[in-house]
């Protein structure tokens, strides 16, 4: 097989930097899976990475990339045929194994996905690990008993990537959906995903959380953790369900047990990296079907490969909206 291009991430006398190299398929770290890349994506956790900006690649040098979608050149495991569609995101790709982020991946045969029918390798990269975890966050709500006709959810942290995705996919379940942002100017953009209501978080007097106060949301996704997640907390209603997928404004959670116990609130953690693969592949089956986003390309934007490492600094100042997918192949 020929060379290809990749980022590879480096730590060199302390600092962390990323670079295209030329590699060829026996320097990939080992896999069963062969994949020839169509498309990865950029997420948060890849803009950390790449740049240094967060601790997150866990040996170097590293092939960057949580996300990879495309098609299989080769595999020693039956279960995948040469010229199959598939994706793989999570487990240790692209942050203690080489990634998405070059023309061709090699990984274990356990960490890979068939892609769904209804779906092509662009649709799977416009949802990535973003996608997933939106998706995830819903499932579990959903398992906890949120129906539509529970009452209202939230999303907070709406305009990005996980945000954007879990507005559409309630949106379209028959939820209605308010969404939490920081950005007025995103309004129209999050009534076209599908979003009822769109309420600024500056509205919010994080100053002053009561233990309970009145009860709104029957169901809440939360990307962004600290006084937000524990307002949330605060306005769930009997029974309601909260998704905590993510930790962008804080890692810190200050509450009472009095939602818990005296509402029957749940707090469902969202863990996208090491969810069980079959619970994966029915997520992944689920958003090629009855939680397939339907504005997916209003939300995302395309980039060369080249085009990457100038991507990462406008997630790092919080300046992007929606998905980006990166063309490989």
């Amino acid at each position: 097989m020929d060379a290809f291009q990749a980022l590879r991430i480096f730590n060199e006398d302390g600092k962390v930097t990323s670079r295209f190299v030329e590699m060829t398929v026996d320097e990939l770290d080992p896999g069963e899976v062969v994949i020839r890349a169509d498309y990865s994506s950029i997420n948060y956790k890849d803009a950390l990475a790449a740049t240094g900006a967060g601790k997150i690649i866990r040996r170097f040098p590293c092939n960057g990339g949580v996300d990879v979608a495309g098609v299989v050149e080769s595999s020693t495991d039956p279960a995948f045929k040469p010229g199959q569609a598939v994706l793989c995101t999570s487990y240790d790709l692209g942050v203690a194994h080489d990634g998405g982020y070059a023309g061709v991946v090699r990984v274990p045969s356990s960490w890979v996905v068939p892609v769904p029918a209804g779906m092509t390798t662009a649709d799977a990269m416009a949802l990535g690990t973003a996608g997933f975890t939106a998706g995830l966050a819903v499932v579990r709500m959903e398992a906890n008993g949120l129906t539509p006709a529970s009452g209202p959810v939230i999303v907070s942290g709406a305009t990005g990537g996980v945000g954007s995705i879990a507005v559409d996919i309630l949106a379209g379940l028959g939820y209605e959906v308010t969404a939490l942002t920081g950005k007025e100017a995103e309004t129209d953009y999050l009534k076209g995903l599908g979003a009822s209501s769109v309420m600024l978080r500056s509205s919010l007097d994080l100053t002053k959380i009561r233990p309970l106060d009145k009860a709104v949301w029957a169901g809440a996704v939360d990307n962004l953790g600290g006084d937000v997640l524990s307002w949330m907390a605060s306005t769930m209603k009997v029974g309601g369900a909260i998704a905590s997928i993510g930790l962008a404004a804080s890692f810190s959670f200050n509450t009472t047990v009095m939602p818990f116990i005296l509402r029957g609130v749940t707090l469902c953690g969202v863990d996208s990296v090491n969810c069980a693969m079959p619970a994966r592949q029915e997520v992944w089956r689920r958003l090629a079907s009855d939680m397939k986003p339907r504005h997916l390309a209003a939300m995302t934007r395309s980039i060369a490969f080249a085009e990457l490492p100038g991507a990462f600094d406008a997630f790092l100042k919080g300046q992007v909206r929606g998905r980006t997918v990166v063309k490989i192949g």
